[in-house]
């Protein structure tokens, strides 16, 4: 059974092919109270989503299978998944990434190494703002 918390808490799909990135930001958002699913690439981030439409996702731009960049444009692709917010948080901080980024429809862009308090609070701001 779910308790009424834990069903009214926003659901946060972490998309990283390295584990120890994923556990990280998963125990930053966790401490701001979000409810976070996991995914290492693309392929399982199509499929976590379609199962569980999370309210937002953090997505990495190198992974193996499907890149960030090709995920992005596959969730923007699908009716249900469209509208849900992402964040590129990448070691690519190369300008022309981050005009890529923006042109598939990336949300917000934040590169590795992240500051905690600058992911938490962008995912709160980007929540906020499609509420």
């Amino acid at each position: 059974m779910v308790d009424d918390t834990e069903a009214l808490r926003p659901v946060v799909l972490v998309v990283d092919d390295q584990d120890s990135l994923r556990r990280l930001i998963r125990v930053n958002l966790e401490l701001d109270g979000y409810e976070v699913l996991e995914a290492a690439d693309g392929v399982q981030c199509l499929e976590q989503a379609r199962r569980r439409t999370p309210d937002l996702i953090t997505l990495d731009v190198v992974m193996p299978r499907l890149d960030g960049m090709e995920t992005v444009a596959l969730l923007r692709a699908d009716p249900v998944l469209a509208e849900v917010p992402v964040i590129m948080v990448t070691t690519s901080g190369h300008p022309s990434d981050l005009v890529r980024a923006r042109a598939s429809g990336v949300d917000a862009y934040l590169t590795k190494p992240y500051d905690p308090e600058e992911l938490v609070a962008t995912v709160r701001e980007l929540l906020v703002s499609t509420r």
